[in-house]
C-alpha cells in the first residue's frame, strides 16, 4: 500500500509534463533521424521536405500546448491572444507547404511526412507508457 515514486523521484502531478517534454524531444529525434536518413537515400527536395515539415510539427506542438493551456487559463491576462495560435497554426502550415511547393524548395508530400513525426513519436510514448504498465504494475 506504499506509494513509490517509480520516476526518479517526481511526484505524480508531474508527469503530464514531463510526457509533453519527452514528446517533443522524441519528435525533435525522429525528425532529425528522418533528415539524415534522407540526405544519404533520397533527392534533396525530400529532404528539405522532410526538414521543413518537421520544424513545422515542432512548431505545431509548441502553439497547441500553449494556446490549449491558454483557453483553460482564463484568468490569465492575454489568453485570447495566445488561444488565436491555434487557428493560425494553421495558416502558417497550409501557407509554408503551398510556397514552397510553388518555389520548388521542397517536396509536399515530404513535408507531410515531416509533419507526421509527432505521430511516431506518440507512438514511442504509448510503447513506453505500456512497457511501464507492464513492468511496475500493483499485484
Amino acid at each position: 500500500m506504499s506509494e513509490t515514486t517509480r520516476n526518479g523521484g517526481s511526484s505524480p502531478e508531474d508527469e503530464p509534463e514531463r510526457v509533453l517534454r519527452r514528446l517533443f524531444r522524441s519528435t525533435a529525434l525522429v525528425v532529425i533521424i528522418a533528415a539524415l536518413l534522407s540526405a544519404m537515400l533520397a533527392p534533396w527536395r525530400v529532404t528539405v521536405g522532410l526538414a521543413l515539415g518537421g520544424a513545422l510539427a515542432l512548431i505545431n506542438f509548441h502553439w497547441l500546448k500553449t494556446s490549449v493551456a491558454a483557453v483553460f487559463d482564463r484568468q490569465r491576462k492575454g489568453w485570447k491572444k495566445r488561444a488565436s495560435l491555434y487557428a493560425l497554426r494553421y495558416v502558417v502550415t497550409i501557407a509554408t507547404v503551398v510556397v514552397a511547393g510553388w518555389l520548388d524548395v521542397a517536396s509536399p508530400a515530404a513535408i507531410v511526412g515531416g509533419l507526421c513525426a509527432f505521430v511516431i513519436a506518440a507512438l514511442i510514448e504509448a510503447a513506453l507508457q505500456l512497457y511501464r504498465a507492464f513492468i511496475h504494475r500493483e499485484v
